[in-house]
């Protein structure tokens, strides 16, 4: 199936999901064309079960055989994080830092460690004949929230600023983490070498910082020196576009700079509010970034409802599901307590105790197209039966995290906050009384 076709066919199921969605349903849009997208290939799978026609199988294969992961850890994703980091409000990220980095890196370790140990006794259990590091492999795969997710949804739910930017900056910059853990566990999976871990982050991390520091000085300093908003809109892709690339010939994280200079470009927009009102009245750079992140997204969801025409149902897909289910939401609840326990944080963002931010956390913690991306790429050096197993899982993650928990996530949040107030209201009376 030539580009052409296959994007007209995208194009035309986001057009038409989003203005039944916007007639009808009245969903978050990144849901609706997810579980539409998903739905539509089901429905077509199971007509061609029934009845089997060369002209529909043909179709399908074609739409299966896109390289999802090609697209996105080749193609759009660092022009995504860039426009999610751009949206990141820079104060609200500083007050949050310490909370931000604990969830980036600590809980992304810790919960992809302890969805190896339980998705190996399921294993175990059920006889799949995985062993531990296929499932911790899984577990990094599964493990780092996903920014496209989170910042498409988080931001249509009406959470608080303080927990919608913990959400979406960890979201943001633990996928660096859930990366370079899972290119470790894979070369032991693989027996392809063991690179010391610390040394493998150390360099992933400050050789990406380096490079989008570098980067976003430079463009900055040339953006500053232009009046006309259409060279603005070239630099910053420039900007975005070169530090990935740079940092994946380095052997650095591409995905860590482009999440830096999005957050560079936009203090430094900030820093250019005055200039930019003079030469931009009309905002096409903000409006350009949120264009294509609107437009990008909407192509990344219902591109994963298609990656469905690959999966090939089995009787065990239920169990597989289920032990998938329950291993992330107690492997992310231990991974974000654990570390906000032990690191005797004073202030806890949005002033909840342990317990209320563990369970928010736990439930906005969506993934989506990366962890895709990332099982997709482990199919030519798994066994197929392994492979298929490992795809199964992370897909029913996906389906779960975005449609159950991002449709359920402001309700959730009501009951936090709610029994935040009742909380704080007993603390108050006590105080008072003592």
């Amino acid at each position: 199936m030539s580009f052409l076709t296959l994007f007209t066919v995208v194009i035309f199921l986001v057009t038409i999901i989003s203005l039944l969605n916007e007639r009808f349903l009245k969903m978050p849009n990144d849901i609706a064309l997810l579980a539409f997208s998903f739905s539509i290939c089901v429905l077509l799978k199971l007509i061609g079960f029934i009845l089997p026609s060369d002209g529909l199988e043909h179709a399908l294969s074609g739409l299966s055989d896109f390289s999802f992961e090609a697209y996105l850890l080749d193609g759009v994703l660092c022009f995504m994080l860039f426009a999610g980091a751009s949206k990141v409000h820079f104060n609200k990220f500083t007050s949050n830092i310490k909370s931000i980095t604990l969830l980036s890196f600590l809980t992304t370790a810790i919960s992809a460690a302890l969805y190896g140990a339980l998705f190996y006794l399921a294993s175990y259990v059920f006889g799949w004949g995985m062993d531990i590091w296929l499932c911790i492999l899984l577990g990094c795969i599964v493990s780092p929230t996903d920014p496209i997710a989170a910042t498409g949804i988080m931001n249509k739910l009406g959470l608080s600023k303080n927990v919608t930017t913990v959400i979406e900056s960890e979201s943001l910059f633990n996928d660096g983490m859930g990366v370079a853990l899972f290119a470790f566990v894979k070369s032991i999976v693989t027996n392809m070498g063991r690179e010391n871990f610390a040394l493998l982050m150390v360099r992933e991390v400050l050789g990406a910082a380096a490079v989008a520091f570098a980067v976003s000085c430079v463009l900055l300093f040339l953006m500053k020196r232009s009046h006309k908003p259409f060279n603005h809109i070239l630099i910053s892709i420039l900007a975005v576009s070169s530090a990935y690339v740079i940092c994946e010939l380095c052997g650095f994280s591409g995905v860590i700079a482009s999440v830096i200079c999005g957050m560079a470009f936009s203090y430094g927009m900030d820093k250019m509010e005055r200039f930019r009102q003079v030469v931009d009245k009309e905002d096409l750079y903000s409006r350009f970034w949120d264009v294509i992140d609107s437009l990008l997204n909407s192509v990344l969801f219902v591109l994963i409802g298609l990656t469905s025409l690959r999966l090939s149902p089995s009787a065990s897909m239920l169990q597989i599901g289920v032990a998938a289910i329950i291993a992330v939401l107690i492997s992310r609840g231990v991974g974000v307590a654990l570390p906000t326990a032990v690191s005797r944080t004073k202030r806890i963002p949005g002033g909840y105790n342990l317990a209320e931010y563990t369970a928010l956390m736990t439930w906005s913690a969506l993934k989506g197209g990366l962890s895709l991306a990332l099982v997709l790429s482990t199919q030519s050096s798994l066994p197929p039966e392994t492979y298929m197993l490992l795809l199964h899982a992370t897909y029913i993650i996906i389906l779960f995290t975005v449609i159950v928990q991002g449709m359920t996530t402001k309700k959730i949040y009501r009951v936090i906050e709610r029994h935040k107030a009742k909380r704080i209201r007993k603390e108050s009376e006590l105080h008072c009384v003592s």
